[in-house]
């Protein structure tokens, strides 16, 4: 199984959509391993964006980041980054497919309530960012034998 970082944007707090949100993802059925409040400065935002960086839109995109706190997610399941990212939607709200996360709760480019990592290397380069080797947790899940087939996963015993 592979593992993914969720950001929930300070719209999604301000807008009271995170349980809603994480919701969805545990309905679909990711394991959470990992997840907390934060607030963003500037070093991280440099850092996480810094393919931004130079563009004329970075500032707004900073200003919007650092509103309000975030909660940063780390998921896990098989296929979990572009499942997760399909599950987001495209990054404007007003084209996003409704059923997806952007589709159903933004009106945005910038608003856009949610970010998820969009490779293996972005998701390891961004887990490492937001969270500490031990705020990560493996844990046994009772219901996995009703998530996958067993040659879908290594099932324990």
């Amino acid at each position: 199984m592979e593992r993914t970082l969720v950001i929930l944007k300070p719209s999604a707090l301000q807008r009271r959509l995170v349980g809603e949100i994480l919701s969805r993802f545990e309905k679909k059925g990711f394991i959470l391993c990992g997840m907390k409040m934060m607030q963003l400065d500037e070093q991280i935002l440099d850092e996480h964006y810094a393919h931004l960086v130079g563009k004329a839109f970075y500032p707004r995109i900073k200003k919007s980041m650092m509103k309000a706190p975030v909660v940063v997610c780390c998921l896990q399941g098989v296929n979990a980054i572009p499942v997760v990212h399909a599950m987001a939607g495209v990054t404007n709200g007003r084209n996003a497919a409704p059923g997806t996360i952007r589709g159903d709760f933004s009106m945005s480019v910038q608003e856009n309530v949610i970010h998820t990592s969009d490779s293996a290397k972005t998701a390891q380069e961004e887990i490492n960012r937001f969270f500490a080797p031990e705020e990560l947790f493996d844990y046994d899940i009772a219901t996995l034998h009703f998530l996958y087939s067993d040659d879908e996963v290594e099932m324990k015993e």
